[in-house]
């Protein structure tokens, strides 16, 4: 069987600029080999079974040569397989995708292009420079900085190019930026020519430093200002104090843990990230079936005996859905018993099965549904509680004191999940802003996985708790408590943060 390679652009960081038919060929590969600047998220989108392979450069450090990457896809497609090449930005605009592309026709195998969009166009745009405007310029050039402009031969004639291109785009010309802008004002540019460098640009941690010709060599070096970066020297540059609208989001730069597990942080994950955040996914805990369905079958088969079923948690509602359909049952099993949610969330996750809900309390907590029964007589009425393993015994009491029978029985169990094995490190780098708790187990992982140590590790960082409930085990682990959402959910958490950031 023959194999085939698609040679993809990957975008220039922000994993949102991924193009549809990229996403297509990361999803089909059997292989992957991804470069330094290709998003790692974007692997997140390949199949369970796909082989991956880091090939990565940078200045000075190739982890495989070029001929070593050749050689692979041409092995791996001979093999049979399909290849995806992911490369940061476009194939075709220096990413070599020319070469490989000549490689793979002289050994017959069948490729692909797929563009991307490209760094030099993509990073001025996230640092609020268009790289034309009619008051400013009519041309552009991209060039390489990576040539030494002062060897006998150069691709680039850099004093040329100083008066006849009105915007200059330069890539990998960081190292070589003391010896490009004295060519370009001995070719005739301004010494008052604005200059941006743009560092990881598109992603939560672009930088941007803003200078002239005669200045920007000066201010690199006093910065620090390390390469990856683009250089836009031109005229357009001023137009980013107007038009800057990456960096001025409201958790740009911003490093927040999300705590919640894989499948349910996506919402929060993109959420954040939409803001300008860095998102480090940490899931504290992981959502399993009960270690035994007897309790819960036998509340499935006679669900009709219950005048009540009360779901506090989305996780919940799909551990009870589950098992009826796994019962052969369906909704119509539910006929005549009323259903209470906690939160519009979990109500909303019913309506999914075509199930109304009969009471959705104003607060979203036990206390709230105790509250709104409390003026009921409960003598004769059959409550279920399909809930976790480790749920507050609060409900269950008050229903039973109301005068309910009251059958609690364990849906799913949460234990503790696969954290990150880099946050510890990040916290005590000082490299995280705020940690995100979206239920009292989360905290009680997340500090399980932190050790003994976990104050001190702690200490400087912010917490964020979706509600009254999870911020009460937060302090009582001796942690201060800065943003508790008024509107126990996910929305209202992120609402809260971002209230709390625009101070």
């Amino acid at each position: 069987m023959a194999g085939k390679v698609f040679l993809v652009g990957a975008g220039p960081g922000d994993e949102g600029l991924i193009t549809l038919k990229g996403l297509n060929a990361i999803k089909e590969a059997d292989v992957i080999l991804y470069d330094r600047l290709a998003n790692p998220k974007l692997l997140e989108y390949s199949k369970d079974s796909v082989e991956l392979f880091y090939v990565g450069k940078s200045a000075k450090h190739h982890y495989r040569t070029q001929d070593e990457i050749n050689q692979l896809l041409i092995e791996q497609a001979q093999a049979g397989k399909v290849v995806t090449r992911l490369k940061g930005g476009d194939p075709f605009i220096f990413g070599r995708g020319g070469e490989e592309g000549q490689e793979l026709l002289q050994a017959g195998i069948d490729f692909e292009i797929v563009p991307g969009i490209t760094s030099p166009i993509s990073v001025p745009a996230y640092a609020g420079i268009p790289l034309t405007h009619r008051n400013y310029n009519s041309s552009i050039a991209l060039v390489t900085g990576h040539e030494d402009p002062t060897k006998d031969k150069n691709n680039v004639d850099w004093q040329k190019l100083a008066t006849t291109i009105g915007t200059i785009v330069i890539l990998m010309g960081v190292g070589n930026l003391p010896k490009i802008v004295p060519q370009l004002i001995a070719g005739g540019r301004n010494p008052q020519t604005p200059v941006a460098l743009i560092r990881w640009g598109t992603r939560p941690e672009q930088e941007t430093l803003v200078g002239t010709l005669d200045n920007i060599v000066d201010k690199v070096r006093s910065a620090n200002f390390k390469a990856p970066a683009i250089i836009v020297v031109g005229e357009v540059v001023r137009l980013r104090k107007e038009l800057n609208w990456f960096e001025r989001k409201s958790l740009f730069a911003k490093s927040i843990v999300v705590t919640r597990p894989t499948k349910q942080a996506k919402g929060l994950c993109r959420a954040l990230a939409q803001e300008g955040a860095e998102i480090i996914e940490a899931p504290a805990i992981e959502i399993v079936p009960p270690e035994s369905y007897q309790k819960l079958d036998d509340a499935l088969e006679r669900i009709g005996d219950y005048d009540w079923v009360i779901f506090t948690s989305i996780n919940g509602v799909e551990a009870f859905m589950k098992r009826l359909f796994e019962l052969s049952k369906d909704v119509r099993a539910l006929a005549g018993v009323k259903l209470c949610a906690i939160g519009p969330k979990t109500a909303g996750r019913l309506q999914d099965y075509g199930l109304i809900v009969d009471y959705l309390p104003d607060d979203y907590v036990s206390e709230a549904i105790l509250t709104g029964f409390s003026t009921e007589d409960l003598s004769n009425q059959r409550f279920l509680l399909p809930r976790a393993d480790l749920a507050r015994d609060l409900l269950e009491e008050g229903l039973a004191e109301l005068g309910a029978t009251v059958d609690n029985v364990i849906a799913y169990r949460t234990i503790q999940g696969a954290g990150n094995e880099e946050l510890a490190d990040r916290l005590v780098a000082g490299d995280v802003d705020l940690i995100t708790f979206t239920s009292s187990s989360t905290v009680d992982n997340l500090i399980k996985g932190l050790g003994d140590n976990y104050q001190e590790l702690l200490k400087d960082v912010e917490i964020a708790c979706i509600g009254p409930i999870t911020a009460k085990t937060a302090e009582g682990y001796g942690l201060k408590v800065t943003i508790i959402a008024k509107e126990y959910t996910i929305e209202g958490l992120l609402a809260a943060i971002k209230k709390y950031y625009s101070k």
